[in-house]
């Protein structure tokens, strides 16, 4: 099992001013989750989602934080593909050097985006986007390792050029996929790459991907494979608090997912902005789960089956936000259900940074360990 954190860049309060405060707190997070043993550092790309996310450049932060540590790996989860807001050269000439600089530590994630508003940024319009982002996976691992790239496709022209540099791993970095539906699960599986489950999804939904993800990578063709280095990989969104107190965790992090949940319903479904409140746990549950039924009743009034990718934002994880024993039991049900990694979610809105300090330290000291522990017993037997 892998233990990583991943940012959004997410913030109650959107001024220049919070936005200086909230890079330096993730660059102080990271050297402190480096030290406690956590295996990699995603980011996420947005752009124009005011609150949701700010990390709209992930290739300058993840260069910035290689650049301060040695062992940690510096994941794009994910790097978004239309080629008017990255093309596929500028993304591989990127990533190469990325992956020089770090000591071969990157980890190459892909994806479209997710709403409307940063589609259009740049000219696109969402639905009709998948071919183009199609085009661009396959491409961009050909630039990566072939000496010179020729390309004539319905979405991108290159003329026969060398691109460099090359990138230190061999034959490139390991591919992922940004996958919160059926649809693209499958998709990731059947192209042999790894799987970025992006959701609030509890172990019982993982166990459900995470079967069609393995089928779908089992029965792969070789003509579908994206890139040169095939990766069975599932890892799991997990947003948590971990602290000794275990009501003032539910209570700061149930906090943060409502206004997570907010956020991302004001974007991407038109809702109100969101505004962290200060409530007991019980009643952040309660308004989680209005918010669910809102979403729902709004769904079936577009005629839109409401699906996990919708709902799972919602969903209230008892054990993710408690203590570490709690954590741990969490964790323990992630993996029985398939994930091979943990992308755990620290940094949402409302949340202070002394309370992911904190949650960083439990878990390496205390979570983390057990794990490890429970690897070596195994692999000793």
């Amino acid at each position: 099992m892998k233990f990583s954190i991943i940012y959004e860049a997410q913030m109650a309060d959107p001024s220049p001013a919070s936005e200086v405060r909230c890079f330096n707190d993730m660059v102080e997070e990271v050297l402190l989750a480096e030290q406690m043993g956590f295996d990699t550092i995603w980011a996420v790309e947005h752009t124009a989602l005011t609150q949701y996310s700010h990390m709209s450049a992930p290739e300058t932060f993840l260069a910035f934080i290689a650049g301060k540590t040695t062992r940690i790996g510096i994941g794009h989860g994910v790097v978004c593909l239309p080629p008017a807001m990255n093309h596929p050269v500028k993304v591989a000439e990127r990533i190469a050097t990325l992956d020089i600089l770090s000591g071969g530590r990157v980890h190459f994630g892909m994806g479209k985006g997710g709403t409307q508003q940063e589609a259009g940024t740049f000219g696109y319009d969402l639905n009709e986007l998948q071919p183009m982002i199609d085009e661009s996976m396959y491409l961009i691992p050909r630039i990566m390792t072939e000496d010179e790239i020729e390309h004539d496709g319905t979405y991108i022209k290159i003329p026969r050029r060398p691109i460099h540099p090359k990138p230190l791993q061999t034959p490139h970095p390991p591919l992922y996929a940004a996958c919160t539906r059926e649809a693209t699960l499958t998709l990731a599986g059947s192209r042999g790459i790894g799987a970025l489950v992006l959701g609030f999804s509890g172990p019982e939904e993982i166990a459900r991907k995470n079967a069609i993800y393995r089928a779908a990578f089992r029965d792969r063709k070789p003509e579908d494979q994206v890139g040169l280095r095939p990766t069975e990989h599932l890892a799991a969104f997990c947003a948590a608090c971990v602290l000794d107190d275990r009501d003032e965790a539910r209570r700061i992090g149930l906090r943060g997912q409502r206004f997570f949940a907010e956020a991302i319903a004001h974007w991407y479904q038109g809702g109100p902005k969101p505004a962290p409140v200060d409530l007991s746990a019980e009643e952040q549950a309660q308004a989680l789960q209005a918010s669910k039924e809102a979403v729902v009743a709004y769904l079936s009034e577009e005629k839109i089956t409401a699906g996990d990718e919708h709902t799972s934002n919602y969903a209230v994880a008892e054990d993710a936000y408690g203590t570490p024993e709690d954590c741990i039991r969490y964790v323990t049900r992630l993996e029985a259900a398939g994930a091979d990694e943990v992308l755990f979610l620290f940094q949402m809105g409302g949340i202070p940074h002394e309370v992911i300090m904190a949650t960083i330290r439990n878990i390496g000291e205390k979570v983390i360990p057990h794990f490890r522990a429970k690897a070596a017993t195994l692999a000793a037997e």
